[in-house]
């Protein structure tokens, strides 16, 4: 399920290369943005995955035209009601916290498109709910995502990325997010 799922983003940042004019990833080029979407967490205890809105900030260098240097920051509400109770675990928090740094490669084919992949290293807060105290982790996280330049100063985009928090991989197999963002871009 998790290996059709990337293979379906990919396939689908792919398909949206085909017929550009040319190239539109440029050097020393910044972006700063913000998104809003969707967070799934999977608790190895727990039968239903917990899901919730969040938001992320982004800020990407484009350190040549295909390669990339990254940093987000996310905040996911997962649950809204989990309430300590003698029967329930102390595993299931109500916030899910990260934030990444690494880098990216741009499949710089377009003049509009510009699908990526990445991959960062991440640290992660989980908070709230059940815990009896904050849960800090340490991670990847793989990241795919395709943005459409809409001037030369404005992009909007969709961003998914898989958290794998390394340090609880047994408690917490997974967490997903997927954004819908909007960036400024400037420099060149």
């Amino acid at each position: 399920m998790r290996t059709r799922a990337w293979g379906l983003a990919v396939g689908a940042a792919c398909a949206l290369t085909v017929g550009g004019e040319q190239a539109r990833a440029n050097e020393k080029e910044h972006h700063l943005g913000i998104g809003g979407g969707l967070g799934i967490l999977k608790i190895d205890d727990k039968s239903t995955a917990s899901i919730g809105p969040g938001l992320a900030l982004h800020y990407a260098y484009q350190v040549t035209d295909a390669f990339r240097f990254m940093t987000e920051f996310s905040s996911t509400i997962v649950a809204k009601n989990e309430i300590p109770a003698p029967d329930v675990p102390r595993t299931r928090p109500t916030g899910f916290d990260a934030f990444g740094i690494g880098v990216g490669y741009v499949l710089d084919v377009t003049r509009n498109w510009a699908p990526y992949g990445g991959v960062m290293a991440s640290g992660t807060a989980l908070t709230g709910g059940t815990l009896d105290k904050p849960l800090f982790t340490f991670g990847v996280q793989l990241a795919v995502g395709v943005d459409y330049m809409l001037t030369s100063h404005f992009a909007i985009g969709i961003a998914l990325r898989e958290h794998l928090l390394l340090t609880e991989m047994s408690k917490y197999p997974s967490f997903y997010s997927g954004y819908l963002r909007a960036e400024f871009v400037w420099g060149r």
